[in-house]
């Protein structure tokens, strides 16, 4: 795989792993904080996969 999968792929899973936190405190799937957490997990599963490839 390139960089270009491993990051995209470390991405959509931060994302998906990122949206899926505030349903562990039952909060609604399209609540300000599924937003949030979804960002945050963007940006560690971007690092993340950055720091796999270099």
């Amino acid at each position: 795989m390139n960089s270009k999968q491993v990051i995209m792929t470390a991405t959509i899973i931060g994302t998906t792993a990122g949206s899926c936190v505030p349903l562990l405190w039952n909060a609604s799937f399209l609540s300000l904080w599924s937003i949030f957490f979804t960002a945050i997990g963007g940006f560690v599963g971007i690092y993340i996969g950055y720091k796999m490839t270099v």
